[in-house]
């Protein structure tokens, strides 16, 4: 097989951090905030502006509040199962190595009598058994298996117990059914390629709710505090942030928002990520020796998107190594406790044109290896 001629654009399709955004310049950036207190009024009201921004963006209903928090996605959602769980029983389910994190922090760390919901990658537990008088910790997408739920019918919108969704490579490329969500959580180095180290949280009114007539047993790190006197920390949900974020970063984001306004929305983004999906599902289809890890395909990821081949975990790697040599692609191998493989990320960001491009390279890279 002769070398493909031309290569992606951007051969950058790293799961995390992900690729910036097309036209993306550092020095575009509203860089007054740099070197002033985050608690300065330019300070807060960049932060505030963030928090406004992002529930005009998504949509949210009336009454969610978005906060940015310490961790990334991670603290996040530790955050949400610290400050909420514990007052009714718990179910976690878990497909792939996230959310098995999510079950250890449950069942060892704080010591829940968790009801559990796994699955092997590629396969979706059994979400029509979740009994909703249970508080639930779930995944919307599992960044590291490449399977989603496929919608959120399978969540009642009359439930006792509160949904708590990790959605880091969710929120901006898919369809979110906020009304079913009472916690999400996300960091701006997904879907919309910011750098790392913060996290995204949005609370529903019954999340509130729930924070104000209910204190946890355990000790509560400073970092992990959402109320103070049985009370919302309101000023988490404006910009007071509970500890010195990156300025810089946090611009990053605003720029990431309003690229997203400047593309038609979210409903946009999601279009775009849907977009690059289509080509690998084309080009799976062409080929016998690639598919998704997905066992069915109305849950394969349309961000991190996970694929096997018929080659052994040492040919998955020099393939990976081969395809990063070329600068075809860079950071496509799959997660280390995911089944050997590869995971190109399809977010928003990145451009069809280059998946394309990087689908003939794989091609090329795979034929070379296995002769």
């Amino acid at each position: 097989m002769n070398k493909p001629q031309v290569l992606p654009n951007n051969p950058n399709f790293s799961s995390g951090p992900c690729s910036k955004r097309p036209g993306y310049d550092v020095n575009n950036l509203d860089l007054s905030v740099l070197g002033r207190s985050h608690r300065s009024d330019v300070g807060k009201s960049m932060l505030g502006l963030a928090c406004t921004k992002t529930a005009e963006v998504l949509g949210l209903p009336r009454g969610y509040k978005v906060g940015i928090v310490p961790g990334s996605d991670t603290g996040a959602v530790e955050m949400a199962m610290w400050s909420l769980l514990g007052s009714r029983p718990v179910t976690v389910a878990a497909w792939e190595s996230f959310g098995g994190g999510w079950v250890s922090d449950a069942l060892k760390q704080l010591k829940l009598d968790a009801k559990v919901l796994e699955a092997d990658y590629g396969l979706l537990p059994d979400l029509t058994s979740v009994d909703f008088s249970h508080d639930l910790v779930f995944t919307y997408n599992g960044t590291t298996s490449g399977v989603k739920v496929p919608d959120g019918d399978w969540i009642p919108s009359t439930r006792e117990g509160l949904t708590i969704c990790d959605a880091t490579s969710a929120v901006f490329a898919m369809d979110m059914p906020w009304e079913k969500l009472d916690v999400v959580t996300y960091s701006w180095q997904k879907v919309l390629g910011g750098e790392g180290a913060h996290g995204v949280i949005i609370l529903s009114p019954r999340a509130v709710e729930r924070l104000e007539s209910y204190t946890p047993p355990w000790p509560m790190p400073k970092i992990f505090r959402l109320t103070k006197g049985g009370k919302l920390i309101e000023g988490i949900f404006k910009g007071a942030t509970i500890n010195t974020p990156s300025m810089l970063c946090v611009a990053d984001y605003v720029d990431a928002l309003t690229w997203v306004e400047s593309i038609g929305g979210v409903s946009a983004a999601i279009k775009r990520s849907e977009d690059n999906l289509a080509v690998i599902r084309a080009f799976v289809d062409q080929h016998s020796w690639i598919d998704f890890l997905a066992a069915d395909k109305n849950t394969i990821s349309n961000t991190s998107v996970c694929l096997t081949m018929q080659a052994s975990e040492t040919q998955v790697k020099d393939i990976v190594k081969l395809l990063a040599a070329e600068s075809a692609a860079f950071d496509i191998g799959a997660y280390r406790d995911a089944p050997a493989g590869i995971r190109i990320w399809c977010g928003a960001t990145i451009e069809s044109s280059d998946v394309d491009a990087l689908m003939q390279w794989l091609n090329w890279a795979y034929s070379e290896v296995k002769k």
